[in-house]
């Protein structure tokens, strides 16, 4: 099945599918508004990739679908990319068409190539007719996603792939046609394109919030449109905890909370539990090269396995380098199978060798097992900063070892926002083991900020 038509066949005509700046949209104005972006997009080779840039918002929804619909690979632009790089981002996939808002086409028109087909805005169409057929593991979407090596590696995510991991996580979400999730972030990327994908398939409401800047606009607008739903990353957790009324304010609508993107601080987590004790907290792990969920802590455990990524919500196991299973208290890497797995990185044969050898996906993330078969203590050659994957080896190769306003600045012009370092700390001498030893120069940071 089209991955267009198993998101939004299902919406009732008259309910509300995506709230935005602009006002309600309906899931008959939804499916119209594909039906008309399909037909923009007519004529475009079969599986041509298709930019979508911008924010979240209708417009952004309306192009993924239609791109999914009319058979061809959506190809979403994270909106942290500099304008001067989204040209990049599309060359790298070939792109042969975009779809952006009007703003975008303002602040990026001018670097796109000339030949390449705009569709802008939200063109007016008739009801949503079937989707191109597609063979379930046609690929439907590339991601961009950070890689140990410094340069963003394209992640083929499949319709089959969407379709598992979405039926996965709605199985143990409990999600229904009458929940409203509060959505901060960013579609383009795994965790914001989960949120997209399991409240359309059930007929929910997605509620746009423009800007996370300002945390108690966040909870004015739970409170104010009813959300039933919330999901984040630790710094959206951080903020709302520290820098809003988020525990002292009454949201009695509000009853299922994701948090993923990286670890919460086990203290935080204590406290958001507290905050608001009417929602279960879902603590999930994933990768984007899983399309989005891989495990998830049911909330009634929360307590009985602090520091836990929780139990499979698709095939895992921890091994050691000779891909045997650890014992309890072992370290091991995490593998993962199932029809959530990505068949590998786009014009990339060796990185999915090593990644997904033999559609076996090695996470590279290092994890104990308890007596109970849940995984705990992970640890990651990674940074997370808004819940975004970095690859430590990204920010080193955009570094230069200078002042630290030249250090910052020359970081600014090589890497996406989100990825420019705080602070620099310079040391004498790399703690090496063979290679850095990444745990001890992170111990060696940490002591120079608190002196």
């Amino acid at each position: 099945m089209n991955t267009a038509d198993y998101l939004v066949s299902g919406g009732a005509d008259d309910a509300v599918a995506v709230l935005d700046a602009d006002g309600p949209h309906t899931y008959s104005e939804l499916r119209r508004a594909v039906a008309g972006m399909v037909l923009a997009l007519d004529g475009l080779p079969a599986r041509a990739r298709v930019g979508i840039v911008g924010p979240n918002s209708f417009g952004w929804v309306v192009g993924y679908l239609a791109s999914l619909s009319a058979g061809a690979v959506a190809v979403p632009v994270p909106q942290a990319v500099p304008p001067d790089a989204v040209a990049d981002r599309l060359a790298q996939v070939h792109a042969s068409a975009v779809v952006l808002g009007r703003r975008e086409e303002r602040r990026i028109g001018g670097r796109l190539p000339s030949g390449m087909r705009r569709v802008v805005g939200v063109p007016e169409g008739d009801d949503l007719a079937a989707g191109v057929s597609v063979a379930e593991d046609d690929d439907a979407v590339y991601l961009f996603t950070s890689g140990t090596t410094g340069s963003p590696r394209v992640v083929r995510v499949t319709h089959a792939n969407i379709q598992a991991n979405t039926d996965s996580i709605l199985s143990y979400l409990g999600l229904t046609a009458a929940d409203r999730i509060l959505v901060v972030p960013p579609f383009s990327y795994a965790f914001g394109a989960s949120l997209l994908h399991t409240h359309l398939r059930v007929g929910a409401t997605l509620v746009i919030q423009p800007d996370a800047a300002f945390p108690q606009s966040i909870v004015d607008r739970l409170r104010t449109e009813r959300c039933t739903g919330f999901a984040g990353v630790p710094s959206t957790f951080h903020l709302l905890l520290r820098s809003s009324a988020f525990g002292q304010t009454p949201l009695p609508d509000l009853r299922t909370i994701q948090q993923a993107g990286g670890k919460l601080a086990r203290p935080l987590l204590d406290e958001l539990v507290q905050a608001q004790p009417q929602a279960r907290v879902f603590v999930m792990y994933g990768q984007t090269e899983a399309t989005a969920r891989l495990s998830y802590l049911p909330p009634q455990e929360l307590t009985r396995h602090p520091g836990s990524i929780g139990i499979p919500g698709v095939e895992l196991r921890v091994v050691t380098p000779d891909g045997d299973p650890v014992r309890p208290g072992q370290v091991g890497e995490i593998w993962a199978r199932g029809r959530n797995i990505s068949p590998g990185y786009l014009d990339d044969p060796e990185a999915t060798q090593r990644k997904m050898p033999g559609g076996v996906l090695r996470t590279g993330d290092l994890a104990e097992v308890d007596e109970e078969g849940y995984i705990v203590d992970r640890q990651e050659d990674f940074i997370k900063p808004w819940g975004i994957r970095v690859g430590s080896q990204e920010v080193e190769s955009a570094a230069i070892q200078l002042t630290e306003d030249v250090v910052l600045g020359h970081c600014r012009t090589r890497l996406e926002k989100h990825a420019v370092p705080s602070r620099v700390h310079f040391v004498e001498r790399l703690p090496l083991n063979g290679k850095v030893v990444k745990a001890a120069l992170r111990e060696l940071c940490l002591g120079a900020s608190r002196s």
